[in-house]
């Protein structure tokens, strides 16, 4: 049996950990991982320690759904003991490191009024020594940059950190992501390997091209009770969809969320991958759906629910290059994805405004990408207009429509529009709710609010189509789908202000004679 060749079955799944956390780009990248661990994880484990019926309370309110609460039962109580223990034994110097930018950015406050800079520098915490720069911008306003090669050099980047779970996806939500750690499961195979290791790549190729046991075994360095346990992720024949290529013509399918497969028969993209293992449901694209190479990976920003490991590392082997938008190198809130990505395994291409990469049967352009960032001044963002089979389409992600005129812009430089794709998320969460362990001066909960990770409403995603001169476009990205929750945690319903603005938007596209949609589960365009 070991020598047959065996297939990852369709719901097999892996969730990469970071100290038993899920990761995301923000806990993977050193610098903000720190501050993530010491101002934001740390402090949930000690409070679900202090009061465990109130974090589970809270996990089953739906009206606090993504929330910061630990959903854990408090029969395991002693096992979050254990891991708080561990991390702050075994992270001291990342936690460290965290305090000590803090205190860098209060040294700053306190000291840096317009003058020469110079004298700071032998004040500032030793664990910032040849990793920041001080600087002011124009206005006088200063702060640190971080070498960002750098950090992943020093005690910051941990690969030891990195573990990962491997079971089969169940159709229950799985513990809001931002909040709960993974403990150990009987039914989840544990491998305390960094995500970059070489037997993942191998595991994952086998749901395409299969692979002994054997050679899976070896790969991943299995001992006999891991292997059994493997053995529940594999199937005797593949179970690809029969349809994932076409033969001529172009192809478009929503898997999702903001996951769009745009192929020709020489060649595909998608974009912001985020994509459902269950191929049991029958309403919706999954991994089986995906053609067997991808030539790009089109990455618009690095929010958790747009850079998703647990599917690109699924992806791995089968990828030509990630596209990701190049971010404004040491920015505290704007860490960069290519070397994220680059750590994780993969080939990446950064790209700025206007940017073209080619790919066999097209071309993709990266394009601007306006707000949706609570004002922070995040770089690494895109949208991208991408050329196919004699189509032209735009991928809008959650860029606003605050200035329509950027969006002129674009089409005076690339011509008209077939096809948008628009976010509209137009009342998202606040700056505190994503960015709070990167904050070393407290604001209002009033300024909070006021700043939202929030796309267009209905009359910006008007103004959008107007300057693009769009006749098709569709509202996308609203993580409203069933397999989103643990990483969305949104609930919407029919007088949810983003629906309502959403009818208000197809209203009036419907009058201009516009073809408008809005996307949910899995759609496609062929042509």
């Amino acid at each position: 049996m070991d020598e047959q060749l065996k297939y990852l079955r369709s719901r097999a799944i892996i969730e990469p950990l970071v100290d038993r956390f899920y990761a995301w780009f923000y806990t993977v990248a050193p610098v903000q991982a720190a501050m993530n661990l010491a101002f934001l994880q740390i402090p949930l484990l000690e409070s679900y320690l202090q009061s465990p019926q109130v974090h589970i309370a809270a996990s089953n309110n739906p009206e606090l759904r993504g929330g910061y609460f630990v959903n854990i039962p408090e029969d395991r109580v002693e096992e979050v003991r254990e891991l708080l223990a561990t991390i702050k034994r075994d992270r001291a110097e990342m936690i460290r490191f965290a305090e000590a930018i803090a205190e860098g950015q209060e040294l700053l406050r306190a000291n840096a009024t317009g003058f020469d800079l110079t004298p700071l520098y032998p004040q500032l915490p030793k664990e910032l020594g040849g990793v920041v720069e001080m600087a002011y911008d124009t206005d006088n306003q200063a702060q640190i940059r971080f070498m960002e090669p750098l950090a992943y050099k020093s005690p910051a980047y941990a690969p030891a950190r990195q573990s990962v779970q491997l079971s089969l996806e169940t159709g229950i939500e799985r513990p809001f992501i931002l909040s709960t750690p993974r403990l150990t499961n009987p039914d989840v195979l544990e491998l305390d390997i960094p995500f970059n290791h070489p037997g993942l790549e191998e595991l994952f190729k086998a749901r395409v091209h299969g692979a002994t046991v054997s050679h899976l075994r070896e790969a991943l360095g299995l001992d006999e009770a891991q292997t059994e346990q493997l053995l529940t992720l594999l199937a005797d024949e593949p179970e690809l969809a029969e349809d994932r290529h076409i033969p001529d013509g172009g192809r478009i399918r929503y898997f999702g969320h903001a996951c769009l497969v745009l192929q020709t028969p020489e060649g595909s993209v998608v974009t912001d991958p985020f994509i459902s293992a269950d191929n049991s449901q029958g309403d919706r694209y999954t991994l089986d759906d995906l053609p067997d190479f991808i030539d790009l990976i089109l990455i618009t920003h690095g929010h958790q629910d747009h850079i998703v490991l647990e599917t690109l590392l699924q992806l791995r082997g089968r990828v030509g290059s990630i596209v990701v938008p190049r971010s404004s190198r040491g920015n505290l809130p704007d860490p960069s994805m290519a070397l994220v990505l680059r750590q994780v395994g993969f080939n990446v291409i950064e790209v700025d405004e206007f940017d073209e990469v080619p790919f066999p049967g097209g071309k993709v352009t990266a394009t601007p990408f306006l707000g949706e960032h609570c004002d922070l001044d995040i770089r690494g963002k895109s949208t991208y207009w991408v050329e196919l089979a004699g189509k032209r389409v735009f991928v809008g992600a959650d860029s606003s429509g605050i200035d329509p005129k950027l969006y002129r812009y674009i089409r005076e430089h690339l011509g008209k529009a077939d096809l948008a794709f628009i976010g509209m998320e137009c009342d998202g969460a606040p700056l505190t709710w994503l960015y709070q362990a990167l904050l070393t001066k407290p604001v209002t909960k009033k300024m909070s609010n006021s700043r939202k990770l929030s796309g267009s409403n209905a009359k910006q995603a008007g103004e959008i189509l107007t300057e693009l001169g769009v006749d098709e476009a569709y509202v996308y990205a609203m993580g409203e789908e069933p397999w989103l929750g643990h990483v969305m945690a949104t609930t919407y319903n029919e007088d949810t202000y983003q629906i309502k603005q959403i009818e208000e938007f197809l209203d009036w596209a419907g009058q201009r004679g516009i073809t408008a949609g809005h996307l949910y589960g899995q759609q496609e365009w062929r042509w």
